[in-house]
């Protein structure tokens, strides 16, 4: 099997890259012949059942068609050996391409791979050529961990990205599916989605997604918004008769303004001072 992170260059060694979808693997005729490129009939090829990517924009595909018509297939489709025909492992757009060109055959390399390898394949080929929107992404990293079983630092390492890379795409498909809708089609960025994550239930993410929509905020927009928010609430928020019934004997003990912010089990005593005397006279009552 091949190693997680390699993606097709497990596969197909000596690749060049061409352009942003033309990869020429093709090499001397040596390498041909030891990669076994065949030509295939184009109707015994099924679609990759592992493929992560859902949605292949029609013009873009058209494109290909357009560039296949005039330059060929420089990159030959992968595929295993099935009982009846060939199964799709890699170039899914491709193969859409020549279906819409009408093309009888197409040219492969065949290699014997189980399910868990096609499903890692496909994840990696797409995640590593950027090919795969957001909602995509997330969806195949949960794929890697929830199929093989890998941590966040597993997935990062394997698809060559920071852990907190895949875990702000994994949170994502946390969101309202109207929102993950949204950004998959691309009406609202990777990061506007972020953003709506710092709302803490889903009627405040939906609300804010369609103000979002309606005003058409920047990302931007939306950190100044929280930031606006939060000096606001905390301007507004009730002070706990506790916490001041002790920040008002610490001070009063240690002549000087005291104040404790208290977060959940945690927190912090901050003591104001205003010269050097005033420091020497705090820490002498402290040592008391």
């Amino acid at each position: 099997m091949p190693a997680l992170g390699k993606g097709l260059g497990a596969l197909i060694p000596n690749k060049s890259k061409k352009d942003n979808e033309q990869v020429n693997y093709w090499g001397d005729e040596e390498t041909i012949d030891k990669q076994n490129i065949l030509e295939v009939p184009l109707e015994d090829i099924v679609s990759n059942p592992w493929q992560p990517r859902t949605h292949f924009d029609r013009d873009k595909l058209e494109e290909l068609a357009e560039s296949i018509k005039q330059h060929g297939i420089l990159q030959p489709l992968v595929v295993s050996k099935e009982t009846k025909g060939y199964q799709l492992i890699a170039g899914e757009r491709r193969f859409k391409a020549a279906q819409l060109l009408g093309f009888a055959k197409v040219p492969v390399i065949v290699k014997a791979v189980s399910d868990r390898d096609k499903l890692e394949l496909s994840i990696i080929e797409n995640i590593q050529r950027r090919d795969l929107n957001p909602i995509e992404t997330a969806n195949a990293y949960q794929r890697l961990m929830e199929e093989f079983g890998l941590t966040y630092d597993e997935v990062a390492e394997q698809v060559g990205k920071a852990p907190s890379t895949v875990n702000n795409f994994l949170r994502i498909l946390k969101l309202p599916l109207v929102i993950k809708e949204a950004v998959e089609e691309g009406k609202i960025s990777l990061s506007h989605a972020k953003q709506i994550l710092s709302y803490q239930t889903k009627s405040e993410q939906i609300k804010i997604f369609k103000k979002i929509l309606k005003e058409n905020l920047k990302s931007q927009d939306l950190i100044e918004m929280a930031k606006h928010e939060a000096i606001k609430a905390k301007q507004n928020k009730p002070r706990d008769p506790v916490l001041a019934s002790w920040e008002d004997k610490l001070t009063k003990n240690l002549g000087a303004k005291t104040t404790i912010q208290k977060r959940g089990e945690r927190g912090e005593i901050t003591i104001k001072f205003f010269s050097h005397a005033e420091l020497k006279n705090i820490l002498d009552k402290l040592e008391k």
